[in-house]
């Protein structure tokens, strides 16, 4: 029998939070509020916690895990693969991180000319033996003019890209595409892969019949999570690439809409990448 190295003492007797493997890569399929589901490919972190007296994990496991399990991403999947893993490994935390671009086909507002956009989008799972929490993240792209650059000039105003980026723990199932719509609703402009001369014409004016700070579009991304009704807790930033400064802007919102917090229910909840 081969010695198991792993399971010697170690010299420094400490516990370690968080140890694993990064940067798997795998395809998977992700529900799809249009189509009902789409291929994508996941970049994937694994981890478990680390007990002082062991010297190390036994990495191969984690790959061992995830290849068996190759499953649809949701969180009652991928509390699956946690359960697997905290048992393969004998754990008392176990984590699992998925990134991956979400891909919505969207319509150019006047000739109606279809191309795909992608969403960088992460899913956060984490599971011991007093409960489980998992958390869903999407970065969306939006356009911003700036009121103040509008109202001081004579021609035009400076407009640039943003990024919205949201961090969400849901009561119930909601789709991906709910807060893509809430995120481009919330800004001058939503962004387009497509755009003819009249959807570039329409964009344009629209944008700047629309103008918002970053403070302006981090408040319309809150009020409308706090409006939502599904979702318990929440983080919003926006970041402005300035297109005539030297740095970028950008604003944040947090909140906690959870009295107490709760276990997430397994047996409850549809099966998603955006239910909780």
């Amino acid at each position: 029998m081969m010695e198991d190295v792993q399971s010697h003492a170690p010299q420094v007797a400490l516990n370690i939070d968080r140890v694993g493997v990064r940067d798997l890569h795998l395809p998977l399929l992700v529900r799809d509020r249009s189509r009902g589901s789409q291929q994508t490919v996941a970049r994937v972190d694994l981890g478990v916690d680390l007990p002082s007296s062991f010297k190390g994990t036994h990495m191969s496991r984690f790959v061992e895990a995830l290849e068996a399990w190759n499953d649809e991403i949701s969180y009652q999947s991928v509390r699956r693969l946690l359960l697997t893993i905290k048992e393969r490994l004998g754990a008392r935390r176990a984590f699992a991180c998925f990134s991956f671009p979400y891909f919505i086909s969207k319509k150019a507002p006047v000739s109606g000319s279809p191309a795909t956009v992608a969403y960088a989008c992460r899913l956060t799972g984490e599971l011991d033996d007093s409960g489980q929490s998992f958390v869903l993240e999407a970065d969306v792209p939006v356009m911003t003019v700036c009121p103040c650059s509008k109202a001081i000039s004579k021609e035009g105003a400076h407009s640039q890209r943003a990024l919205v980026r949201m961090r969400l723990r849901m009561r119930a199932f909601s789709w991906l595409e709910d807060f893509i719509d809430i995120a481009e609703a919330s800004a001058s402009s939503a962004v387009y892969t497509l755009l003819k001369r009249e959807d570039e014409k329409f964009v344009t004016e629209n944008a700047f019949a629309h103008p918002a700070f970053v403070e302006d579009v981090v408040r319309n991304v809150a009020q409308r999570l706090l409006e939502h009704g599904q979702v318990e807790q929440f983080s919003v930033e926006v970041e402005s690439m300035e297109s005539i400064h030297n740095h970028n802007a950008f604003a944040r919102i947090e909140r906690d809409l959870s009295a107490v917090r709760r276990p997430y229910a397994t047996t409850e909840q549809s099966d998603g990448p955006a239910a909780t």
